[in-house]
């Protein structure tokens, strides 16, 4: 790993970490999540989970990168060489969600170049499975969708280009992406205000259901939609803080990004279900059956509605793309950096040669995405590495962390600057609450994901796992080379 290499500014670094947090899970996620689980009164359980969970270890990330300057698989190693096998887990799992994000990214990029035509026709759903996303048909299997891998290979190539700049290209395109893509929502959010029907859709998304606050599913799904919209345990928030310049006010810019976020996430949320109920006064269908998560409301109901919107739709259309693009590109980015930096640390690979690798593995394996099967695949591999090897390897880092490094030695660091000072409630929080908090999450996520399982989606976890474990175990045993 390059100690040499710093983020431009402290600017720079808050731009990258919202980039970083900021993802098409914002657009397409959180309003679905918050709609579903009480609405108004979803607020309670999220916020609690925000301050309980996503702070103090988003805090503790920052104080552990910021401090150390290593690779996350040299930081484990060290604290015990038992724990490098963990580190390399982590870090193959969350590369996993770079390449099918990648895909996804695609998809978005197809429609983007639709959109100023409505080149998706008078049955946005038929052409999603035919052109862009596939379907769940097995019969489907061996049919590639060029146009999803053309599109792909080329934010790759963009990817490459960014990437091997050293962390100063990443901390450009998040200076140039990240203002545009406010600029961009803020347009779409003040449009969405002057559609008939948008009081409809905010009533529908924000009127409370306190009952639900008894529903224990609701508080999974909060501390849920914390962990993912925040990407704490990933070991991209780590690596990013690696390249923290000196006199950082660490616990001040945890602050200042989680409430930046948590922002965005609510202005897009009341942006999305207002153009919904403009959408359900138009068609006289009730808005409830317009809802829908993910690629159904982003790639079926919005392109039904800039069709309907006319000369409007053909501006407002290529700017919700466009923001879907800027908000995963700077994710995808945050994403592929711990696999990297973990590579070039123990195998003192260039940068360069790092990215170069690993771009040509994951354009390699968007094609498995890009056939007739692609949002399907995306489907169950998001689940089952989400719901099973992420969640609990950030269950295992709170352990390590709180019983075995010993977080009382980031205090000083975390308080040096700050102007908000972290102490004993926040260890006990790192120490206690949050290892029982994420076993809870993550028993219950199998629980889920076990319940409605498949032949395919076994084997393609099965895959999955021998692919992780096998490459962990390898890049464990092997000797590190001196740089």
């Amino acid at each position: 790993m390059n100690k040499n290499s710093q983020w431009s500014s402290i600017f720079t670094f808050i731009l990258a970490m919202i980039g970083l947090t900021i993802g098409i899970g914002n657009i397409w996620r959180f309003s679905y999540v918050l709609y579903s689980n009480g609405g108004g009164s979803f607020f309670i359980p999220y916020l609690i989970a925000i301050l309980v969970m996503g702070i103090p270890f988003l805090i503790l990330e920052y104080g552990l990168g910021f401090s150390l300057k290593k690779s996350f698989s040299k930081l484990m190693h060290d604290i015990r060489p038992e724990f490098e096998i963990f580190a390399w887990m982590l870090v193959l799992f969350v590369f996993i969600v770079v390449i099918y994000y990648m895909v996804i990214l695609g998809w978005d990029f197809a429609y983007f170049l639709n959109s100023f035509t409505f080149g998706w026709g008078a049955d946005p759903n038929s052409f999603f499975t035919t052109y862009v996303g596939g379907s769940s048909d097995l019969s489907n299997a061996a049919r590639l969708i060029l146009p999803t891998l053309f599109c792909t290979t080329v934010l790759w190539i963009l990817f490459w280009i960014v990437s091997t700049h050293d962390v100063k290209g990443i901390g450009t395109i998040s200076s140039v992406l990240i203002p545009m893509l406010f600029i961009i929502m803020i347009l779409i959010f003040i449009y969405s205000f002057t559609l008939e029907g948008s009081v409809l859709g905010l009533k529908t998304l924000l009127t409370p259901n306190w009952s639900a606050l008894f529903n224990i599913n609701i508080w999974l799904a909060a501390f849920g939609q914390t962990i993912f919209t925040l990407s704490i345990g990933q070991a991209m928030v780590y690596t990013y803080a690696t390249y923290l310049p000196k006199n950082s006010k660490l616990v001040d810019e945890v602050l200042l990004v989680v409430i930046t976020n948590t922002l965005y996430e609510i202005f897009i949320a009341v942006g999305v279900f207002s153009i919904l109920g403009y959408m359900s006064i138009k068609s006289s269908v009730p808005i409830e059956n317009l809802i829908s998560q993910g690629t159904g409301l982003i790639f079926v109901v919005f392109p039904q509605i800039f069709s309907e919107m006319g000369i409007v739709g053909q501006v407002m259309g290529p700017l919700l793309f466009l923001s879907i693009l800027f908000a995963g590109f700077t994710s995808a980015l945050a994403l592929f950096e711990p696999l990297l930096s973990s590579l070039c640390d123990k195998f003192a690979w260039s940068r360069r040669k790092g990215v170069t690798i690993l771009v040509i593995v994951t354009i390699a394996c968007s094609v498995i995405f890009s056939t007739g099967l692609s949002s399907y695949l995306v489907e169950i591999v998001d689940n089952f590495v989400n719901s099973f090897g992420v969640l609990i390897l950030i269950g295992v880092q709170a352990i390590i962390f709180g019983w075995f490094y010993g977080v009382e030695k980031v205090i000083p660091i975390l308080n040096e600057f700050s102007t908000v000072k972290v102490g004993k409630t926040w260890v006990f929080t790192i120490k206690y609450v949050l290892p029982i908090l994420l076993i809870v999450i993550w028993i219950y996520g199998i629980i889920d994901l076990v319940s409605d399982t498949n032949m395919l989606e076994i084997i393609v976890d099965i895959i999955i796992t021998l692919v992780v474990v096998g490459f962990s175990v390898l890049f464990t045993k092997m000797k590190p080379k001196n740089a």
